[in-house]
């Protein structure tokens, strides 16, 4: 009897998570395939969302998804833990002992042997080495840094409102360094929540008055990577909404209330969100010999597989994967994930047939960029429309929502998720817009 195709992947983020529910879906239920998740953290939140749970805006805990329910629902093995080295010749990858938050230890370090490899880390914010960053700013990259990010905020307001002196330069300032997706779609929602969270009964605070959010981007405009009147058209509402918006402001330093500039100018701020550059995991440059680029993303042909190891894959936003048409890099949205994703289903099936891979083609549907309740904004590529068509409003919000539906409906199916978005709706009637606690 032959033993069972052992596929590991490692990372359940939007890619990875995907990719081992419709692997367990497929084969999960005979004794061919053991798929196995292995996964640092308890539970999955879509990335793009952090900035909702950072606002207040989102309540986390109807939207996380619990692995080890997951696995045993769609017939995968989820194992916690960090991946923090490989073993090309013995193909196992060895992964740290997990503790939790008290210290104590809940797991060994462990090795899982693997016959197929996918690494699917996704990637981490790139602050350059910039001085004072990992002292005093905050990034937006797990659920938790999103739900610690909120904490601070209202304790800010609550704070502010109960103290008998008047506010310090830097009080109820908050600074959000880069203006691409992330920073944009936050400083629109801190811009509602806020006011919300004041509105809750904070009558000693103005909101227009006391409270201002600094935008801070080093390129010339905001969005940089996207269409040039798309950023206008966000930049014009990022200012009726009261944001200051700095651009070619290159920061030099983040110091403990506030950001100075490299011009020399210094912008107050109690709270500051580093939500620039992007990179992957420092631990996969030179991991067992795979070749890397200067972000440390793993390169990848083709065919997804990685260029030194035919048994190892890379997918999602640690992977160096060429867009020809485009002459760069496959870029890091959710977009991609989800379709190298559905892809490596496909390679997968092949690989246990013994068929040859296929070479895998993004499709770039466009960008979409929320500001919350103010407006959505996004612009279609040529391949659907036959141009590259912008458009905002309504029809564009319903774009962006429907793009975490395709999110869920790859984990849940239609009834489920169905269910879930009738009972978030019917609990926004009853609970405060915005979290408190």
């Amino acid at each position: 009897m032959m033993s069972p195709h052992r596929i590991v992947i490692v990372g359940g983020g939007a890619g990875g998570l995907e990719l081992a529910t419709r692997l367990g879906d497929k084969f999960g239920t005979g004794n061919r395939v053991i798929v196995t998740l292995i996964e640092r953290n308890r539970s999955h939140v879509w990335k793009p969302k952090l900035h909702e749970i950072a606002a207040g805006s989102m309540d986390v805990d109807a939207h996380d998804v619990d692995y080890l329910a997951q696995a045993h629902w769609h017939h995968f093995t989820y194992r916690i833990g960090e991946m923090t080295g490989l073993d090309r010749e013995a193909r196992e990858v060895l992964v740290a002992g997990y503790f939790d938050a008290e210290g104590r230890r809940v797991t060994q370090s462990r090795r899982f042997g693997y016959d197929t490899l996918i690494i699917s880390i996704g990637s981490e914010s790139n602050d350059f080495g910039t001085p004072g960053v990992s002292e005093h700013a905050m990034k937006l990259e797990t659920a938790a840094d999103a739900r610690r990010f909120n904490s601070r905020l209202i304790n800010a307001a609550m704070r502010a409102n109960a103290q008998a002196e008047p506010l310090r330069p830097e009080q109820l300032q908050v600074a959000i360094i880069g203006a691409g997706a992330t920073g944009v779609e936050l400083s629109a929602e801190l811009h509602r929540t806020t006011r919300e969270l004041i509105a809750y009964g904070l009558n000693r605070l103005d909101a227009d008055k006391d409270l201002q959010l600094h935008l801070i981007e080093a390129s010339s405009r905001v969005l940089p990577a996207l269409p040039e009147r798309f950023s206008a058209s966000v930049l014009a509402l990022l200012r009726k909404l009261g944001v200051t918006v700095h651009t070619n402001a290159k920061v030099a330093e983040v110091l403990p209330e506030g950001v100075r500039l490299a011009d020399g100018r210094v912008i107050p701020a109690e709270l500051v969100v580093w939500a620039a550059g992007v990179k992957a995991a420092a631990f996969l440059k030179d991991l067992a010999g795979l070749e890397t680029n200067r972000i440390n993303q793993l390169v990848v042909r083709p065919t997804l597989q990685t260029s030194r190891d035919d048994d190892i894959f890379a997918i999602g936003d640690c992977a160096a994967c060429d867009w020809p048409e485009m002459k760069t890099l496959v870029p890091p949205r959710a977009q991609a994930a989800h379709q190298q994703a559905s892809h490596m289903l496909k390679q997968i099936k092949r690989r246990l047939a013994s068929k040859p891979l296929i070479d895998y083609h993004y499709r770039d549907f466009g960008s979409l960029v929320s500001l919350g309740k103010f407006s959505t904004v996004g612009n279609m590529m040529g391949g659907l429309v036959g141009g590259n068509l912008m458009f905002e409003g309504h029809f564009a919000r319903l774009m962006y929502e429907s793009l975490y539906k395709m999110h869920e409906l790859a984990l849940y199916g239609f009834w489920k998720v169905a269910l879930n978005t009738l009972a978030r709706l019917i609990t926004r009637r009853t609970e405060p817009h915005v979290k408190l606690h």
